[in-house]
């Protein structure tokens, strides 16, 4: 165990092993897949990035199936979007718009504070506050006397005209009021539009109590962030809650002198890393699971490429004639290594998985690959309530991985 403040020695291995460990991969499919469960995989990742990409599912849905497996999707549901005694999560700006523990609330409110002041946001949402401050609280008091409402509800009405880079007025005050705080998100319609209501119509008295100190809150986050990465630089702690470059630098150093923090030397790594102090860098992982480009481990590309050797994009922006992989894909880990991606589409009118092209990751073998990633995708095709895998058989490894159905 490390009790120190030496700087200590971490090897690449020990890195990516810490990074795994972290991240709460805990797939057996021998116990049920629990609210408790869920919730615990939540925790240990700090949150659920939300993104409106569903081509397979929802984003947010994705990480609790690659750690867990196979579980049911209402009782996400119900722990993000359940009345005060089901809630278990709230949404909020967090690596971006994310499901956050509501016991984390209170390690938010410095940021809400911040967007109140026209800081920390958009700039258009800060414009907004200056420029619109009486249409701003026109809208806060209709939800207020109304109970929730979304956007395009006061739209209707006839309530904004004005567009904004494709944002109405009504739009971008809705996002102010969001951003500082003031609502929160009840609900996303199957449309994916959020509908407000106040914080302590959502989660209760957490919402009214005296805001916690800001360096308290960000160390506090800090605390989580190197908890749910294993070891990280001060960038990827910074860019794990989207910390202020100034503020994260200067909680670094606090927490490193008084030992909250350790500071390694991570081979191959140009700056310093830093872990818990209490953490054993000698543990082991190798979770062998499907990711989504929203999955926690995915988020910082060049920390992927820096822990896995793995050179990671998404495509979804890229013209698709210049597209390498594909539209959507998601990278397979064996045994806590990068092997294989594979691009991904939920065919709901087929009722199949449909795999429209799988790559091989150099140096890996085939079949060996092939018939772990078939079984993880046979287990997704579970989960979304498909009734079966199709590949289409466009490269050497989709063949052999097509043939894994066949056998």
């Amino acid at each position: 165990m490390i009790n120190d403040k030496a700087a200590i020695s971490v090897s690449a291995r020990q890195a990516r092993n810490l990074a795994l460990a972290a991240q709460g991969f805990d797939q057996d499919e021998s116990r049920p897949v629990t609210k408790r469960r869920i919730m615990k995989a939540i925790r240990q990742t700090g949150m659920l990035q939300v993104d409106s990409v569903n081509v397979l599912t929802r984003a947010h849905y994705m990480p609790v199936f690659s750690r867990l497996g196979v579980y049911d999707p209402a009782d996400l549901d119900q722990l993000s979007w359940g009345n005060a005694r089901q809630r278990r999560l709230f949404e909020y700006w967090g690596h971006e718009a994310s499901m956050i523990p509501v016991e984390d609330y209170g390690l938010y409110r410095w940021r809400m504070a911040d967007a109140a002041e026209g800081k920390g946001t958009w700039g258009q949402i800060a414009k907004m506050i200056r420029d619109h401050p009486e249409f701003v609280r026109s809208i806060l008091d209709r939800i207020e006397k109304e109970g929730a409402l979304a956007a395009s509800d006061l739209e209707q009405e006839g309530a904004s005209s004005s567009k904004w880079w494709g944002w109405s007025k009504t739009k971008t005050a809705m996002e102010f009021l969001f951003w500082s705080g003031q609502v929160m998100a009840r609900k996303r319609r199957t449309s994916f539009e959020r509908v407000y209501d106040l914080p302590e119509r959502i989660i209760g008295p957490e919402a009214l109590e005296p805001r916690m100190p800001r360096a308290e809150a960000q160390r506090a986050l800090i605390r989580n962030g190197i908890a749910a990465m294993g070891i990280a630089t001060e960038a990827d702690l910074r860019k794990y809650f989207r910390l202020p470059t100034d503020d994260a630098k200067a909680r670094v150093a606090e927490m490193v002198e008084d030992g909250t923090l350790l500071q390694a030397n991570v081979e191959g790594w140009k700056q310093p890393g830093y872990l818990c102090p209490h953490v054993n860098p000698r543990c082991r992982a190798k979770p062998t699971a499907l990711m989504v480009p929203f999955d926690p481990i995915m988020w910082e590309r060049d920390r992927v490429e820096r822990i896995f050797g793995f050179n990671y994009r998404i495509e979804i922006y890229v013209p698709a004639e210049k597209r390498q992989y594909g539209y959507y894909v998601l990278p397979f880990m064996q045994n806590g290594e990068f092997v294989a991606r594979v691009d991904l589409k939920a065919d709901r009118q087929e009722g199949v998985l449909r795999v429209q092209s799988a790559h091989l990751e150099d140096g890996c073998d085939a079949v060996t690959v092939a018939g772990d990633l078939m079984v993880n995708l046979s287990r997704l095709a579970r989960f979304l309530g498909l009734s079966g895998v199709v590949v289409v058989p466009c490269n050497p490894f989709s063949v052999c991985l097509g043939r894994q159905i066949q056998g």
